[in-house]
């Protein structure tokens, strides 16, 4: 699978974009911004306080009504990945967004890499300077059950001094990091990888966990993310040895005079019920 044109579902959200429109400041004077509310879901921000050097764990809560789904960084051939955008007169910088691990959907034609369950987008900030904080943050996502509904909403949080404690924040943070993919480790990793000289297809040398469905029975999930807006999922002849799996991956067009060299793309591999995210680098 290939992201790199609107597929139906884009089109519709054409259609809809008028349903984007900004809509007004949802805000607290708390640790959580209230709920903005849209007519497949709702999300809020919920953020504790900044530590000595500045920074602010934080994350975006989006909960899909059932039925509908919202996508993962790189969403399929026809969703809308989330997109956030603080305010600079804030003076919070985002540093990083972290997914938690997303399903693979199929409906015809379309394949969506999504959730369709509560999820927690875990963000990185850094506030500048001391003193109160306030995080003026414009969320955008992309909420999906036989349409797509744009969703966008400002979320305006207030952040109290960091010697309060908010249980209830920390233990939504918590439960965000532990949905996350875990890194590489000794039973569960890429152990080689290489591209084709044609660049249509991607060889990969797994391990993977014992115990695990995958072991002797159905092939591990496999995402490869490359060049922004472009997901690679399907698998060529996979075997499996052991602990031990081989398959390539079609790659199909990449952007046009895209140079390999020096690039890193990422991967995700879901064996059962773990997840383990890695990166690639190409020579």
């Amino acid at each position: 699978m290939m992201i790199i044109s609107p597929g139906p579902r884009r089109l519709l959200i054409a259609l809809v974009s008028v349903v984007a429109a900004l809509v007004p400041f949802y805000s607290a004077h708390a640790e959580m911004s209230a709920w903005a509310d849209n007519e497949g879901g709702r999300m809020r921000l919920v953020a504790l306080a900044p530590d000595a050097a500045g920074k602010i764990r934080a994350a975006l809560q989006i909960e899909p009504k059932p039925g509908w789904i919202t996508y993962w960084k790189e969403p399929g051939n026809s969703g809308i990945p989330p997109q956030i955008t603080i305010a600079a007169a804030s003076g919070v910088t985002l540093d990083a967004i972290a997914y938690p691990v997303p399903k693979h959907f199929f409906k015809g034609a379309i394949e969506d890499i999504a959730y369709d369950a509560p999820v927690t987008l875990p963000l990185s900030l850094t506030a500048a300077g001391k003193g109160p904080v306030t995080i003026d943050a414009a969320a955008f996502i992309g909420i999906c059950q036989d349409i797509c509904i744009p969703f966008q909403a400002n979320l305006q949080l207030k952040l109290g001094p960091a010697i309060q404690s908010h249980p209830q924040e920390e233990a939504i943070l918590q439960a965000a990091d532990a949905r996350l993919p875990k890194p590489p480790s000794q039973d569960f990793d890429v152990t080689a990888h290489a591209i084709s000289p044609d660049r249509k297809t991607l060889s990969l040398d797994l391990v993977l966990p014992g115990g695990g469905p995958s072991e002797g029975k159905a092939a591990p999930d496999i995402i490869v993310t490359g060049p922004s807006g472009y997901a690679f999922t399907k698998q060529i002849g996979g075997k499996r040895d052991g602990r031990t799996f081989k398959v390539d991956i079609a790659i199909g067009k990449l952007p046009k005079d895209y140079d390999m060299a020096g690039k890193q793309w990422s991967v995700l591999v879901i064996d059962g019920e773990r997840a383990m995210e890695t990166t690639l680098a190409f020579q």
